[in-house]
């Protein structure tokens, strides 16, 4: 049975004929991504010729290093959870560490993307009773920057911040782009791939200094706990069976 495709996707091809519409199957979840140099007009016509009246999230999206891994799901404990894994890939740098083309670096390469930072908001018409996902890239991966869409949604004033905070995308035209989550002085952007996962700086109080300080982490190695997955291995199939024979002797 082919999949429905919703009336809004053709809608959205007709009117965007430079940007890409795809649908998700079998949800039906409808995606719209344009260009970086598009997105408030795009965003505008969305609101104003679509009855896109409410924006309900906005966020940025790191895609270094997506669709790799770095645990074995093979290995587990008795308990079926993973073990924990030393930091091999995005996200797991130690202090020091940076990510590296080398093969003799510890830290194991990683191909850059051609495009890295996004930005993604979740629409919603209550009057179509419709919901809609955006998407744009920004161009330059070393300084991501898009247009603010504060001035047509009022509501994606935090979530701008927010996502300037985690990763460091900069939302032209808004009026007050600052932290939001981060302590005064933070250095870096928490959400990015890069951004070493025991953090750059550990506080501690000096009773000599009597106050505190901050240092380059030094007491904290990067660790990953995997959390526990299924997987199709000899214990699940001994359950299957037991189960079975339990319900045939029942039935006897």
């Amino acid at each position: 049975m082919a999949e429905q495709i919703p009336p809004i996707a053709e809608q959205l091809r007709t009117r965007f004929t430079e940007a890409v519409v795809t649908v998700a199957a079998p949800r039906g979840e409808v995606t719209l991504e344009v260009s970086a140099d598009n997105w408030h007009q795009t965003c505008s016509i969305l609101r104003d010729e679509f009855g896109f009246e409410q924006l309900t999230d906005l966020c940025g999206v790191d895609y270094l290093g997506y669709g790799s891994d770095e645990w074995d799901t093979d290995t587990v404990s008795s308990a079926g959870f993973s073990r924990g894994v030393e930091g091999q890939t995005t996200g797991r740098l130690a202090w020091g560490d940076t990510l590296s083309a080398e093969q003799n670096q510890r830290i194991v390469p990683v191909a850059m993307p051609e495009r890295r930072f996004a930005v993604v908001a979740q629409l919603l018409s209550f009057q179509h009773n419709r919901r809609l996902r955006v998407r744009c890239f920004a161009l330059d991966n070393d300084f991501p920057i898009v247009d603010s869409v504060i001035d047509i949604w009022p509501g994606a004033n935090w979530f701008e911040r927010e996502a300037f905070d985690m990763f460091g995308v900069i939302f032209q035209g808004h009026p007050d782009l600052r932290r939001i989550l981060t302590d005064y002085g933070f250095i870096g952007h928490p959400f990015r791939k890069d951004f070493p996962l025991i953090g750059n700086v550990e506080v501690r109080y000096d009773e000599e200094k009597r106050r505190v300080i901050y240092e380059p982490v030094t007491s904290v190695e990067p660790r990953v706990g995997v959390a526990r997955v299924i997987r199709d291995d000899a214990s699940l199939q001994t359950n299957v069976e037991d189960a079975a024979q339990k319900k045939q002797e029942a039935a006897q």
